[in-house]
């Protein structure tokens, strides 16, 4: 007999402790603290807060700036994409940084969980960055730049716009740098919904077809 699968079993001792975990807290349900720990984790290691909600049929529909990449096809399914975006940099305009060259030795901001995050913690030995700071938002990654706690926050363009319009004064603040990763938002939604699927992705097909992105995209 050819053994062609075998099953995967974890420490024996690190596994205990779960299951001592589950007895002395008594919570035996699908919403248990556990779970709840697992979900945060996959929702950081994805980069997306909503998907479990999507995953298991809490929500039917998210569209937001959520980018289709092969690790979160895993979990959900996506419709097609409509819109491209690129990470660069919000910057001062008097910070002297105007590409990822310039931030040698300097602080980098960047929001936990995001594929700007993962690209750049790959490249950080590469591009000579001094540190790299994680927030848990793009409102706390914004407010330590303009804190003066980092030189430049990285971004999806299209996200850095939205927080610099949000400052005082946003024409201190300049968008820079040429994108080194560019990537393709989409709708999340159930995994193996064909039927549904097809009805958002006609909807986004009207929509850009009929021009009305046009309008949308100009509020």
């Amino acid at each position: 007999m050819i053994n062609v699968t075998k099953t995967y079993l974890p420490n024996k001792e690190k596994y205990k402790k779960y299951i001592d975990e589950i007895y002395e807290n008594g919570w035996l349900t699908n919403n248990g603290p556990l779970v709840q720990r697992l979900e945060k984790r996959l929702a950081q290691y994805l980069g997306v807060k909503n998907i479990i909600l999507v995953s298991n049929g809490t929500v039917d529909l998210e569209c937001g700036s959520t980018t289709n990449n092969k690790e979160r096809q895993q979990q959900v399914d996506f419709s097609l994409g409509f819109f491209e975006v690129g990470s660069r940099l919000l910057t001062a305009k008097d910070s002297g940084v105007k590409d990822f060259a310039d931030l040698k030795g300097k602080k980098l901001v960047t929001t936990a969980g995001t594929t700007s995050e993962r690209y750049i913690r790959q490249h950080q030995k590469e591009l000579g960055i001094g540190e790299i700071i994680s927030s848990k938002d793009h409102a706390e990654s914004f407010l330590m730049l303009q804190n003066g706690r980092a030189a430049a926050f990285m971004m999806d363009d299209i996200l850095l716009a939205g927080e610099k319009s949000k400052a005082s004064d946003p024409n201190k603040w300049e968008i820079v740098g040429t994108a080194p990763i560019h990537e393709i938002y989409g709708c999340m939604l159930r995994k193996g919904d064909t039927g549904f699927k097809q009805v958002v992705n006609d909807a986004i097909k009207t929509t850009y077809g009929s021009g009305e992105i046009n309008k949308m995209y100009q509020k």
